[in-house]
């Protein structure tokens, strides 16, 4: 009887080392799948951001690469709306000293005629 119980638990446990070690295939193709996603989606990425350097060499784009190019396009965008605020300030600015050059020239109209 001790034997068929270490037979049944001697089965049972090479059932689960058989579990186990589908398990890792499994998630072992599954990070394989994944690194190969990220490959993919840096050099897309890369070649959005900067056609000339990503795919015409046939190099695979590293993640620093990836990283600093959409740390500039950041920047840039950055640079952009600091400017575009710039330009609406001195556009409302412009505004404002037209319409106040527009109201003296009025009263002076005004004036003008009362004096005619």
């Amino acid at each position: 009887q001790a034997e068929e119980e270490l037979k049944a638990a001697w089965s049972q446990q090479a059932g689960q080392l058989r579990e186990m070690g589908r398990r890792e295939r499994l998630l072992r193709s599954d990070v394989q799948r994944a690194g190969e996603q990220l490959e993919s989606f840096k050099t897309r990425v890369m070649q959005v951001c900067s056609p000339s350097a990503a795919g015409s060499t046939g190099k695979s784009v590293t993640e620093q690469q990836v990283i600093e190019k959409v740390r500039q396009i950041s920047d840039e965008n950055q640079q952009s709306h600091e400017r575009e605020k710039s330009l609406q300030k001195e556009l409302s600015s412009r505004l404002a000293k037209e319409r106040e050059v527009s109201g003296n020239i009025e009263v002076f109209k005004n004036s003008l005629q009362k004096l005619q």
